[in-house]
């Protein structure tokens, strides 16, 4: 640790030399390099999150440029950069909270405020700048930060142990802070599988990339669990892909894949990268009217000889987890709703699984007869996260969904329900409350989340 005058802490750079260039000059040139070669990848919506490889810059460094190539069209004024500690052990998360790091391009300034807002014990997310010393996984991001953006600050946090206190802490914090500010972004620090063959690693690598670009937590979590696909950083990805999740991104996009092989041409014992980006972005219309052309169709089908359509799309705001209910209206009435309120599953799928249940398997009606496809309406709605309320004032009818929670009962209401039946605020809040078999009342000592949704029909 370096003293900068009589107040600035500055973390020494560990790795230059090493991992790449201690040559300012030669760093440069090197990291625009890059830059120069990777290409841009526009995508419509904002840009949540990102992922990029640690290894030394000769092997790696070319995959994330086309990170951070993606970089340079934002305004981004605040990186969290989340990786793994590689030689230090500890429970939980360390944030690094003062002063600044430094590489031989210069001194990138720690967000105190924001990177003290994330410390605490009980969660075990605490500040030991022991475990940043020897660390590269964060180290190496940083030159092209400084090459890709003009004035950022950043808020470093290494992944020891993780703890589910700590996970669940940090994705709580930074979901919120990722709501209320668009200029701050989410960098996963991770490289992939490690000294396999060429195509063994492909196969791997590929698989928890497509996982990852899905956003599905649960697949690249099982993935990691069976050895199917392997990354150093999984925990910091987990937890990225957590946060995206919740911070509203929509789908993820692969932007290079490659691997030491490809660099070096010994294929017998690979490395893989991976550069990739979370986006939150609306549906187009487009897509709109494939979803609801695939519930229509799926009801019908299902309906009629008990079949479920088999659909394919490549579409990669379809293919990734959503969350989706489905709405059978006849004559006016309701005949049958069903969803499910966590994207557990592709938004696709979600749409087709619950067009199937709102038909034959919603409790409160017989499952649809052939006469009744004729005159049914159908309506798809896709939710956004659930935000927990913290005033009820905050409920905007017509545009906020309300689930409520109260121990083991549980209760949802979509955003049109309030509407179509022309609700006041305390009118919502007692039909939600009765819809989970509890008192009108028990909003008041229940846990109510928010969510707005699209509505297609």
């Amino acid at each position: 640790m370096l003293s900068a005058g009589c107040t600035e802490k500055v973390k020494a750079a560990a790795v230059a030399g090493a991992f790449y260039p201690d040559d300012p000059k030669v760093l440069a040139n090197m990291v625009d390099g890059f830059l120069a070669r990777a290409e841009t990848n526009p995508e419509n919506g904002r840009l949540i999150a990102l992922m990029a490889p640690h290894a030394g810059y000769v092997f790696s460094g070319q995959v994330a440029a086309y990170t951070y190539r993606q970089l340079r069209e934002q305004d981004i004024e605040t990186v969290i950069l989340i990786g793994p500690s590689h030689h230090a052990s500890f429970s939980g998360a360390s944030v690094y909270a003062e002063g600044s790091m430094s590489t031989p391009l210069g001194r990138v300034k720690i967000n105190e405020k924001i990177a003290k807002s994330l410390l605490n014990e009980k969660a075990q997310v605490t500040f030991d700048p022991r475990v940043y010393e020897k660390e590269h996984s964060l180290e190496v991001q940083l030159p092209f930060l400084q090459r890709s953006l003009k004035k950022i600050t950043i808020v470093p946090i290494l992944i020891g142990t993780p703890t589910r206190e700590s996970f669940n802490f940090l994705t709580e914090q930074l979901t919120t802070l990722l709501r209320k500010d668009p200029k701050t972004i989410v960098i996963a620090s991770t490289d992939l599988s490690h000294y396999h063959d060429y195509q063994t690693a492909v196969v791997m690598d590929r698989k928890i990339l497509d996982a990852a670009a899905r956003m599905s937590l649960e697949d690249v979590e099982k993935l990691l669990n069976t050895g199917e696909g392997e990354m150093c950083g999984g925990y910091p990805v987990l937890l990225t892909l957590s946060i995206a999740r919740a911070a509203g991104a929509t789908h993820g996009k692969l932007y290079r894949y490659a691997n030491s092989g490809d660099v070096t041409n010994d294929r017998n014992r690979v490395v893989g990268y991976g550069a990739l980006g979370w986006y939150k972005g609306p549906l187009a219309e487009d897509e709109k009217q494939k979803l609801l052309a695939m519930a229509k169709e799926t009801i019908v089908s299902y309906v009629t000889n008990r079949k479920v359509p088999v659909f394919e799309t490549n579409d990669p705001r379809l293919t990734a987890n959503g969350a989706a209910f489905v709405t059978i209206n006849r004559n006016g009435r309701l005949r049958g709703c069903i969803g499910n309120i966590q994207p557990i599953m592709s938004l696709y799928q979600s749409v087709v699984q619950n067009a199937v249940s709102a038909s034959s398997r919603d409790s409160r009606f017989s499952p649809m007869s052939k006469e009744e496809l004729k005159d049914m309406e159908v309506e798809v709605t896709i939710l956004s996260p659930l935000e927990l309320l913290k005033d009820k004032k905050d409920i905007r009818i017509g545009t906020h969904g309300l689930f409520l929670v109260n121990d083991r009962a549980s209760g949802i209401l979509l955003p049109q329900v309030a509407t179509e039946y022309h609700w006041d605020l305390d009118t919502f809040l007692e039909q939600v409350s009765m819809k989970a078999g509890l008192p009108k009342d028990a909003w008041k000592s229940s846990r109510i989340y928010t969510f707005t949704a699209d509505i297609l029909k």
